[in-house]
């Protein structure tokens, strides 16, 4: 079941942050607690059997790519337009191989659509691009980003 996180989802979704990031790539926890509270309209859940196994998370921007200072403040997300970001998205190891990263994709597109944003726009890492192509997402070439001392890439799907 996808559902909307909340704050006692907060150990959880840090540990299933910290099994999918190096340590310089991670959210803080500190910052995972704004995103719930700021923009909770965005910040979704697979639980299973009670039990989170996967999130995703992003902010609604008015320019079409990530930039390094999402990652550390934020505001509320405005109603209507603009670009939904995929700050994060995680899925337990355990649970890997199950689907519920599309799921979440396909859900966040979803409710990004309804509030008629232009795109889904994240940065991932250049072993990822492949998944997030098969996934409808367009490589647009390398980010600005310098997130945890990668070379990340932005991978936007145009959602009109």
């Amino acid at each position: 079941m996808i559902r909307k996180a909340n704050i006692d989802d907060l150990a959880r979704i840090m540990d299933i942050e910290r099994a999918g990031f190096s340590e310089a790539e991670a959210a803080t926890e500190a910052a995972m607690k704004e995103r719930i509270k700021k923009i909770s309209d965005t910040f979704f859940v697979v639980e299973e059997q009670g039990d989170v196994r996967a999130f995703v998370v992003g902010n609604v921007m008015t320019k079409r790519y990530i930039t390094d200072d999402q990652f550390e403040t934020l505001q509320a997300n405005q109603l209507i337009g603009g670009h939904q970001s995929v700050l994060s998205i995680a899925v337990d190891p355990a649970y890997r191989s199950r689907g519920y990263g599309s799921q979440l994709l396909t859900h966040i597109e979803a409710v990004a659509r309804e509030a008629a944003r232009e795109s889904v726009s994240l940065t991932c890492l250049a072993r990822l691009i492949g998944y997030y192509e098969k996934q409808g997402y367009v490589n647009e070439g390398a980010s600005s980003s310098t997130h945890g001392g990668e070379q990340w890439f932005n991978l936007v799907k145009p959602l009109s």
